[in-house]
């Protein structure tokens, strides 16, 4: 069958002064017409640039230097901005791993999806609103003609994954482009895409580039697979042969990196509770007018729970499951509206919030999105010593211990003087761990530290928590999406459905015989077991 878009030794040279001249170099991969070609390897390795080559859409000073991509009779490393643009949407099509980046927050998604057909089209109207409504139909979004009016903020996140395919698919392109389009959704929403991508590549003859940093979803979607490493090519063959039997040590290393979904031995665990959460309820309200017509979620719902001194307590679930509210009752970022959470002997649910201010250098949080939580004006050394000089620490001395603190997390303690946009998203994780340990805390309340980070910069930072763990004597709640994480960190695990806990207990009791129906749909939602990967290991 003849390929529907083929690179051939394509180079893009990165500017002068980067960490080397090349994003790619001599990049040769071919996709046949209804064929998923995953392109799998870690931040840095050239994957998304890849992706970004094909569609021309490279940073400024970044160029193709070399090759071509060959696509419907031409090269689009040479043609015009005025052809490319005539290419885009029409001919390949691409999904980006963030909707929210990629959708404009004061259009409808209606609007946003019929724009292709207003640009490439000559519809009336009329007839853009039903294909619009048509298309949503097609990728299950629910209720089409409301998420039509529907804002993207109004959109869960899966729904906004859901428009983004619908858009991409408009004009029926003959390839598709998707840049990590599941990597920050759980895992039942995460199959659900998967499955929607399958199945309109299947029903569409659509010819798919794959882009991503996660086995289990390449062994749940790919035909064939490409490794890239520093922007090399070092492996490429169908699925089954590349994860069976790895040939490349690069592969091998990325394979074994996928966390095993089976719990490592169980460590003794201290009789003692530092933590306990006892009924805690939240419920937001939204919308309205003096009362009427109101929104009610009950985010949480009467939760209890105890953190064993020295433990890590795992609070698994979906996206709206509630986990990450469940996280800001236990630190005051959210007042909770009844139930209590008992630490050292206080109440932090309704302690007043200057005594509250006190008591936080106790218990520190950990975020998802290191960047969006550093001061990007700041250096980095500035912004772990911050909390200790707020609390009367003198400035040398809290300085002296940030540096010590870069050191302890597995940074070059110069580094310090480094701003945030100068660290790879695994150091920006680092240096938000270093931050929450500076005021010496006793409990971590970690809100889906890993979740953005590729397998082996993951596990990195799973063993670096093991270990602070460890030497300093730290209790953790762990909030996660991903249940071979979990396995991985947790001694307990929590799970959380519509704001309750549907089932706690020791993590191989949970994950290995579980009560739940949900649990087990969790579980049995998990990409790439037909490998055993996320089953007893990394292949």
């Amino acid at each position: 069958m003849t390929p529907v878009l083929v690179l051939d030794g394509l180079g893009v040279r990165l500017p002068p002064g980067a960490d080397r001249s090349h994003a790619l170099r001599d990049v040769s991969l071919s996709i046949a017409p209804g064929e998923i070609l995953c392109v799998v390897g870690e931040s840095g390795s050239g994957k998304s640039m890849t992706a970004n080559a094909v569609m021309r859409l490279l940073p400024v000073g970044v160029a193709i230097d070399a090759g071509r991509v060959h696509f419907d009779g031409r090269d689009l490393a040479t043609v015009s901005e005025a052809e490319m643009r005539g290419v885009r949407g029409a001919g390949i099509a691409m999904i980006f791993q963030e909707p929210m980046t990629a959708l404009n927050p004061l259009r409808t998604i209606g609007d946003q999806i019929g724009e292709m057909f207003a640009i490439h089209t000559n519809l009336a109207k009329g007839a853009i609103r039903a294909r619009v409504q048509a298309l949503l139909e097609e990728v299950r979004i629910p209720d089409p003609v409301r998420a039509a009016r529907a804002y993207p903020h109004e959109l869960s996140g899966g729904q906004r994954q859901r428009a983004m395919i619908a858009m991409a698919l408009a004009l029926d392109p003959k390839v598709l482009v998707a840049d990590e389009p599941t990597t920050a959704l759980d895992v039942t929403t995460q199959a659900q895409i998967l499955e929607l991508i399958r199945d309109l590549q299947r029903r569409k003859g659509t010819g798919v580039l794959f882009i991503t940093h996660d086995f289990g979803v390449v062994a749940e979607i790919a035909d064939r697979v490409a490794v890239m490493q520093h922007g090399l090519v070092v492996e490429e063959g169908p699925a089954a042969n590349v994860l069976e039997n790895p040939q490349h040590p690069y592969t091998r290393q990325l394979i074994a990196a996928v966390p095993p979904l089976r719990a490592p031995p169980p460590r003794p665990l201290a009789d003692e509770a530092i933590l306990r959460i006892e009924g805690v309820s939240k419920t937001y309200r939204t919308g309205g007018f003096l009362g009427r017509g109101q929104r009610v979620t009950h985010a949480v719902k009467d939760v209890s729970l105890l953190l064993p001194k020295g433990g890590t307590l795992g609070i698994v679930g979906e996206s709206g499951s509630g986990k990450s509210t469940l996280a800001r009752c236990i630190v005051r970022l959210v007042d909770p509206d009844a139930g209590h959470v008992w630490f050292d002997g206080s109440d932090l649910a309704t302690l007043p919030r200057a005594e509250m201010r006190q008591r936080t250098r106790h218990i520190q949080m950990v975020f998802q999105d290191p960047f969006g939580s550093l001061n990007p004006r700041r250096r980095a050394g500035e912004l772990v010593a911050q909390g200790p000089i707020v609390h009367g620490a003198p400035r040398a001395q809290a300085m002296a211990r940030a540096r010590e603190l870069f050191a302890l997390v597995g940074l070059d303690p110069a580094s310090a003087d480094r701003f945030p946009h100068e660290f790879s998203g695994g150091q920006r994780q680092r240096i938000g761990l270093a931050r929450a340990l500076a005021l010496e805390p006793s409990i971590l309340v970690a809100d889906e530290p890993v979740s953005a980070l590729d397998v082996s910069v993951q596990a990195q930072v799973l063993a670096l928590l093991a270990d602070l763990r460890r030497r300093l004597g730290l209790s953790i709640v762990f909030i996660t999406h991903d249940l071979r994480v979990a396995a991985q960190i947790c001694d307990r695990v929590a799970v959380m459905k519509d704001g309750a806990v549907v089932e706690h207990g020791p993590v191989a009791q949970v994950f290995e015989r579980p009560a739940h129906a949900y649990t087990r749909a969790l579980l049995a939602s998990i990409p790439g077991r037909a490998f055993g990967l996320g089953r007893n290991g990394g292949g």
